[in-house]
């Protein structure tokens, strides 16, 4: 604040026509500009360097713990603000760690893994092939698309969203 009154001042002196004053207050006047800058470069974020293979570890550590049941890694791993949608509508987190503590899979397989990445997040598309019952019913093996997308925050990869493509079967 001292430094606003005190640049105010010297330009208050130009009137004066005071050359030694005028210089004073062009490099006070350029101080608090490369000061401004540098206060504001320094409050934004750091985008994290990944590694391009991060999309791939991420996806195959998600399905390992998803294949395991492990909903205690898996609700480590989640962000708070996760969200899933699945053919019969959209879920949270707390739903969809109750979803996967019933399933039951046996085996899976990932294929055309693609993966993009905008500043500190990763998004995932890919399609697998997942043996597994869902409230004692066995489900088609058919390939079906997914999309997982991670966000890195307070220093760790969190799983943020999800979107399951998966037809459910329809009952007659």
């Amino acid at each position: 604040m001292l430094f606003i009154l005190r640049l105010k001042k010297y330009v208050n002196l130009h009137k004066y026509k005071n050359i030694k004053t005028m210089k004073k207050a062009k490099v006070l006047f350029l101080s608090a500009i490369i000061v401004g800058f540098l206060i504001t470069s320094c409050n934004t974020k750091t985008e994290i360097k990944i590694d391009p293979k991060m999309g791939d570890t991420l996806v195959k550590q998600l399905w390992s713990n998803i294949s395991a049941n492990d909903t205690t890694a898996l609700n480590l791993f989640m962000a708070k603000g996760f969200q899933s949608v699945h053919e019969d509508g959209t879920i949270n987190k707390e739903q969809e760690l109750k979803l996967i503590s019933g399933l039951a899979i046996t085996s899976y397989t990932i294929n055309d893994l693609v993966c993009t990445q905008e500043g500190n997040v990763i998004i995932t598309s890919y399609m697998v092939s997942v043996e597994e019952t869902i409230e004692g019913e066995r489900l088609s093996k058919e390939p079906a698309a997914r999309m997982s997308v991670f966000v890195y925050n307070e220093g760790k990869w969190q799983w943020l969203a999800h979107a399951n493509l998966k037809p459910l079967a329809k009952s007659n």
